[in-house]
């Protein structure tokens, strides 16, 4: 059974910085691509990032470039999003995701398996 489960989100002031964490189960993180999507609140889903099997990572929010990295623990069968320089338009839940394909969805933000999501909010 597909299992993501996401962790670290949480309440940070603006300039801060978060990890999440996406623990894997039922398959072999590193054998697919897993994407981080993010939902604000009466916004749109809107994809992050995303991880290949052979480690291509994709960012598809422009505003993200240069604070968020995207990463994979194999050992661990977890992928990661180290947030830093948040800004209050980056509050969001926050979900990990996979189509349990080799490749990233177009756009980021269409999955067939997704985590419960972890809440961020960058607030003063």
């Amino acid at each position: 059974q597909v299992q993501l489960v996401e962790s670290g989100g949480g309440l940070v002031q603006p300039g801060g910085s978060l990890r999440l964490s996406c623990a894997v189960s039922g398959f072999t993180a590193a054998d697919y691509a897993i994407g981080w999507v993010r939902q604000a609140p009466g916004k749109e889903r809107e994809g992050v990032s995303c991880i290949t099997d052979t480690h291509t990572i994709q960012y598809f929010v422009d505003s993200v470039k240069g604070r968020f990295t995207m990463s994979r623990d194999n050992a661990k069968n977890t992928v990661y999003l180290e947030m830093s320089s948040l800004k209050p338009e980056d509050t969001a839940v926050y979900y990990c995701a996979t189509d349990r394909t080799t490749t990233c969805p177009l756009g980021g933000f269409v999955y067939a398996h997704w985590g419960q999501g972890t809440q961020v909010t960058v607030s003063s």
